[in-house]
């Protein structure tokens, strides 16, 4: 991989998405396009994007029916993404039916707590357990049910690593140091990240909101 840092392009407007990831695309290892980009855009606006030859890491985070998403993602398998997500307190069935309707190359990781979740949030939802045990326990579940990986915070990738020591982590809400938190409650610096066990760091606004995107992500790329 050229680079562990996949840039969150996160705008309805896909000639912004392609301006930002073509002048980042020499220092960055792929492109995240979450829900806000594809209910703007669908299938063609990700094809488009995918024709920039970065890997698309496609973020619909599935979260459903165990039939209802394996279709869901048997439709996308033309667009062969990198990496597809899918929310791991769907359970186990679920997850096995997405894995299984993905493309063989596609790494299907399941996403555990949200970043901009904190304890009392969890409380709020009737997890009576703090982010770290959650996380734990929903890897666990990931790892069970044949996935590649899972999506968590800086905070728990050390904890999950050794769970799963082939997983595959995917760690959003890094911020570079000094750099502004915004709707993130979970952060961490791109480097610490890294040493706790990330396989791929997710890092949107520092990148994309810089005045130069490209001169940003290759100074984040630096302290890695």
């Amino acid at each position: 991989m050229s680079s562990h840092i996949y840039v969150a392009i996160d705008t309805p407007d896909l000639e912004r998405a392609q301006a930002i990831a073509t002048r980042v695309k020499r220092h960055v290892g792929g492109i995240k396009l979450g829900l806000e980009f594809f209910s703007a855009n669908g299938r063609q606006g990700i094809k488009t994007m995918a024709g920039l030859g970065l890997p698309i890491f496609l973020d619909l985070k599935f979260h459903d029916i165990p039939n209802t998403v394996g279709k869901a993602i048997q439709a996308l398998r033309p667009l062969e993404p990198a990496i597809l997500t899918v929310h791991a307190a769907g359970g186990r069935a679920m997850m096995e039916d997405a894995k299984a309707a993905a493309p063989n190359g596609t790494k299907v990781v399941a996403v555990t707590v949200l970043t901009s979740l904190d304890e009392s949030d969890l409380g709020s939802i009737g997890v009576n357990s703090g982010p770290h045990e959650q996380v734990e326990r929903l890897t666990m579940l990931a790892k069970e049910a044949g996935l590649d990986g899972v999506v968590c915070s800086g905070n728990e990738v050390g904890a999950a690593k050794k769970l799963w020591p082939h997983g595959f982590f995917v760690v959003p809400g890094v911020r570079p140091a000094g750099g502004t938190a915004g709707d993130q409650k979970r952060t961490m610096t791109p480097r610490k990240a890294l040493d706790a066990g990330a396989s791929i760091l997710v890092i949107g606004r520092p990148i994309t909101d810089a005045a130069d995107p490209d001169e940003a992500a290759r100074a984040i790329a630096a302290t890695l």
